[in-house]
């Protein structure tokens, strides 16, 4: 039994200097600084937003769960994008109606 226990406790000391050997040798690799303060790594396209720019999106967490600037920031506009489209149904609506005048039945 006491064979048994050197046997475990060397094979974890060999693996704990192979460990901090390999630490060594390779590093840590390299760190990436934090984002400055009021820029984000979350990104939308400068125009045409889709649906799978939408699906794409992710947000960095923080402590208490995501960003609330990046998702405010997101919706917002995204927001802005559906309003501009409902805008231009709408207008391409009243220039539909005003294109076709009603024809008036001819009197018999």
């Amino acid at each position: 039994m006491l064979t048994l226990l050197l046997y475990v406790l060397i094979v974890g000391l060999v693996a704990a200097v192979l460990f901090l050997l390999a630490s060594a040798v390779f590093g840590r690799s390299e760190e990436l600084g934090p984002l400055p303060e009021g820029t984000t790594a979350t990104v939308l396209p400068a125009a045409g937003i889709s649906g799978a720019d939408v699906r794409s999106l992710r947000f960095q967490q923080v402590v208490r769960g995501y960003k609330t600037g990046e998702v405010d920031w997101a919706l917002a506009r995204l927001a802005a994008r559906i309003d501009e489209l409902q805008h231009q149904l709408a207008e391409a609506q009243a220039n539909t109606g005003r294109w076709q005048t009603p024809v008036a039945p001819e009197p018999k």
